[in-house]
């Protein structure tokens, strides 16, 4: 996934990896649009500390776009369509 985000290849917008905020560590982050990119594997799945640290980045103005590794890895096209269109939505 960095190699796709990283120098701005996502239409100029500037990410960041592996950012300590807070009590946390976010995946990839795109301050100018608040938007946070965390990529999770099965062992999130109905996680409660994933659904308490969303509503702490919510509260600090954050939008949270989770994906799966599999679809990370096997559909990158639709994950950065989405990604994509999240942005210009923020």
């Amino acid at each position: 996934m960095w190699r796709l985000l990283r120098d701005r290849r996502m239409s100029a917008y500037k990410f960041r990896r592996q950012v300590p905020f807070g009590n946390y560590i976010l995946d990839f982050v795109c301050f100018d649009k608040r938007l946070v990119i965390e990529i999770d594997g099965s062992q999130h799945a109905e996680s409660r500390s994933d659904a308490d640290r969303d509503a702490a980045l919510f509260t600090e103005g954050f939008a949270i776009a989770r994906y799966w590794n599999n679809d990370v890895l096997q559909q990158s096209t639709s994950v950065l369509e989405d990604i994509l269109a999240k942005l210009a939505g923020r």
